[in-house]
């Protein structure tokens, strides 16, 4: 028989997402946490809660950004007394097959319930400090280089585990596929330019950042992407963080330039927007020159470091960045890049032309934890 759920609250899905909360006796003293968990379904269905309950004296994190269906999963946020070794949760959820439970980028043990072939346990480690700290439970990503001056993310976006905005939206499947382009030759550049050493020099970074779909903590609609700067080793540093807004054709058409200190910059095609080191008082206290982004009239950027030739991302063989982008060094094409991302098998592909030098073709397959995006 299945364990009793007494001394349990029991949750099903957020409907009881108040429960809880501040149960009679718990000690205000402890130290609170948070664990985010996410329920992989075998098969995409119409979307659907399970049952759920935690221990007493925990909860479900109310409100409806906090317990999430997709056709692909369930997501929710357990709030309540810090423990290293974790909560026992049990769920039930009736004629749906469970793959995988996700907890940061780990699955955890499924222990079912050999009398009750819809109902399953697993132990939930509860240390997070804050609610945000849990991203990682929720998204699927991918790291290809995270070294000195270059923190660099690849989104995996799935569109049957789109979440808040993206539910009432048609699915951006031009923006999906060019993103992944347009990063690789952002990477590419920023390296060979010396810009990533120099950023390194100064204990400062580089961040490239797609956009995430599935995501009510951080709505990131509409589809957009990014070449920030850290100056200094995280993203609690002075920051400038362009937002390239782009079109179904992967074409960019406005950047939304946050800096430290001055709020949202806005830069539209043509308008070349700086981004600074702020070491000194120069340029208004920003600091010295390190690159300048310019969107260009095909959609794609160019990308000139203050010394030596300048760089672009550019429109493919079809007029668009859509199948694939052409990179110039000095005017002169340099690079070709295409990618696909094959996210229900956990697949990237880059392929890369050499323009100018053959040899400089290269053939990639990243292998990635299709549902944590773990490089293998």
């Amino acid at each position: 028989m299945s364990a009793p759920l007494t001394r349990r609250a029991v949750l099903a899905g957020a409907s009881a997402a108040g429960l809880a909360l501040a149960a009679p006796g718990l000690a205000l003293a402890q130290e609170q946490a948070y664990a985010a968990f996410r329920i992989v379904r075998a098969r995409p269905d119409e979307p659907d809660r399970p049952e759920i309950s935690v221990p007493e004296g925990y909860g479900i994190v109310p409100g409806d950004r906090y317990s999430v269906a997709s056709r692909a999963e369930y997501y929710t946020f357990v709030q309540g007394p810090r423990s290293a070794a974790g909560i026992e949760v049990d769920v039930r959820w009736p004629g749906v097959t469970v793959e995988a439970v996700i907890h940061q980028e780990n699955r955890l043990e499924i222990r079912r319930d050999p009398a009750e072939r819809d109902r399953f346990r697993f132990t939930l480690p509860m240390t997070q400090p804050t609610i945000d700290a849990n991203q990682p439970t929720i998204q699927v990503w991918s790291y290809p280089d995270i070294s000195p001056g270059m923190y660099w993310r690849i989104e995996h976006n799935d569109p049957d585990r789109v979440a808040g905005p993206w539910t009432t939206v048609a699915w951006p499947a031009g923006q999906v596929r060019s993103v992944i382009h347009q990063l690789v030759a952002t990477h590419a550049i920023l390296r060979d330019a010396g810009l990533v050493t120099t950023a390194a020099g100064k204990g400062h970074r580089f961040v490239l950042m797609g956009f995430e779909t599935n995501n009510t903590l951080h709505p990131d609609n509409p589809p957009h992407w990014h070449i920030s700067y850290n100056s200094g080793p995280d993203f609690g540093s002075p920051t400038h963080n362009p937002h390239f807004w782009f079109d179904a054709e992967g074409r960019n058409y406005y950047n939304g330039m946050d800096v430290t200190g001055l709020g949202r910059l806005r830069h539209y095609v043509g308008e070349p927007a700086g981004i600074y080191d702020f070491i000194g008082d120069a340029n208004g206290g920003r600091g010295n020159l390190v690159v300048t982004i310019t969107i260009r009239e095909d959609g794609g950027l160019d990308i000139e470091p203050p010394d030596g030739p300048g760089y672009a991302i550019a429109a493919g063989r079809d007029g668009t960045l859509l199948e694939e982008v052409t990179v110039l060094r000095g005017g002169d094409p340099w690079l070709r890049v295409r990618t696909t991302d094959r996210v229900r098998l956990g697949v990237l592909t880059i392929g890369v032309d050499g323009l100018h030098d053959p040899a400089e073709a290269r053939a990639e397959v990243q292998r990635y934890d299709r549902l944590t995006g773990v490089l293998r």
